[in-house]
């Protein structure tokens, strides 16, 4: 994403990109209510790793916690120590790191740490011996997935060592924890497999000595359909951002994300003109076309040249020709009788790439069916030049380091604090 960069007092401002990402705070806080609903009473620990897939881990972060939200989870140490220099202070689990790292720093700032095997157990109490503190830490089982996470051949010379290390006072277990392998396909025979494989080791943890006090395996899709499967705490990643796990299934999301891009012209194209590099269009008829200013630099898959359509001004059009590294253009279709484009459309106007089809947007699903993909990947992958402003029934303001200018923006601080309303970092 774009970071604002401060401006010396002799320069002119920096209008920001055309393109950019709203994200609706709003909407995260709805979406995190309905998780915690469905979770049926169990505390709910929000995935903002990858930056929030794409939405800002900080403001989401805050957004989930302010909700009901009892903790956040993370995978590297890097996202986890961002949370913490932003002022976040609930609890923070990270479960990716190298059994090689040096997790002592990570400690040191409070940061709850996953086990996946015994090498990373010997990180963990490495990092102990070096900060001269006790690592809070969350033993990771592959269950089923067949990734990350102790193997059940592993595991009772595991809880061993577990045992040992916290009779010694270097770590506190808080709990176990899994990765389902298909839970947004409900009845697979895996997926009551796994719930039942954790419940064991928990089980076999407590009578081994260990209190294992929050426990978690329900990802989005197994809390959406399923609650906690008798274990404290949910761990919801996906459907906090508004987009369902299950095909076919909205639960009452509602997406966060809007990415669009400013119109930088409007122009007519007569009939027979190819369109873009490789004329892979060419205009059936006279027509208008009009240039959005964002392209595959930005997010805007090359390979959904011509299969995919934007929202201006409450209307879908049709994009036409290749998508450019900056750019791509977008088939207005003919003027009106009287000369006028249709819609209105002109120069300054956006178009919306995708967002919330209850105001008329088209959905991330749409291009993740043409790319063939899923929509995680979508809103992980507006970049580049695309700046995002978050929203929270407030004027929205940019993400970034320096001054914003655009309207409604705010002014931020060298920190990335948001100094007129105490916002993002």
């Amino acid at each position: 994403m774009t970071s604002f960069v401060p401006l010396s007092a002799d320069t002119s401002p920096v209008p920001s990109g055309p393109a950019r990402v709203d994200i609706d705070l709003e909407a995260i806080a709805h979406n995190t209510e309905i998780l915690l609903r469905a979770a049926g009473g169990a505390e709910l620990m929000g995935v903002v790793k990858a930056d929030a897939y794409g939405h800002g881990a900080p403001a989401v972060g805050r957004a989930v916690l302010d909700a009901g939200g009892s903790a956040l989870g993370v995978t590297t140490l890097a996202e986890a120590l961002e949370l913490r220099q932003a002022g976040i202070s609930a609890p923070v689990l990270a479960w990716l790191y190298s059994a090689g790292d040096d997790v002592s720093g990570a400690l040191q700032a409070g940061i709850d740490l996953a086990i996946p095997s015994p090498l990373h157990l010997d990180a963990v109490l490495a990092g102990v011996r070096r900060s001269g503190l006790r690592a809070k830490v969350t033993p990771k089982l592959d269950t089923g997935l067949g990734r990350s996470g102790v193997l059940p051949a592993q595991w009772p010379e595991f809880l061993d060592r577990l045992v040992a290390a916290q009779r010694d006072g270097l770590i506190e277990v808080s709990g176990l924890m899994a990765h389902f392998a298909n839970a947004d396909s409900p009845g697979d025979p895996i997926i009551d497999t796994q719930v039942e494989r954790l419940h064991e080791a928990v089980a076999e943890a407590r009578a081994a000595g260990l209190e294992c006090a929050v426990n978690h395996h329900s990802n989005a899709a197994r809390t959406l359909t399923e609650g906690a499967d008798g274990f404290e705490m949910v761990r919801p990643g996906i459907a906090l951002y508004g987009l369902s796990p299950i095909e076919g299934e909205d639960f009452g999301l509602r997406p966060a994300m809007t990415f669009s891009a400013e119109i930088l012209m409007v122009k007519d194209v007569p009939a027979g003109q190819g369109i873009s590099y490789g004329h892979t269009w060419v205009a059936p008829r006279d027509t208008v076309v009009a240039l959005v200013a964002a392209g595959y630099a930005d997010g805007v898959w090359r390979l959904l040249s011509n299969k995919f359509s934007v929202e201006i001004g409450g209307r879908r059009y049709p994009q036409v020709g290749r998508v450019c590294m900056d750019q791509f253009m977008v088939d207005l279709g003919p003027r009106q009788p009287d000369g006028s484009v249709t819609g209105g459309v002109a120069a300054g106007d956006r178009a919306v790439m995708f967002g919330d089809p209850r105001r008329g947007a088209p959905h991330a699903g749409e291009w993740a069916e043409t790319l063939g993909t899923i929509h995680y990947e979508v809103v992980c992958a507006a970049r580049g030049r695309a700046a995002r402003y978050v929203h929270s029934g407030r004027a929205p303001h940019p993400i970034g380091t320096g001054t914003g200018t655009g309207a409604g923006a705010a002014t931020e601080d060298a920190t990335g604090t948001d100094t007129a309303t105490g916002g993002e970092g």
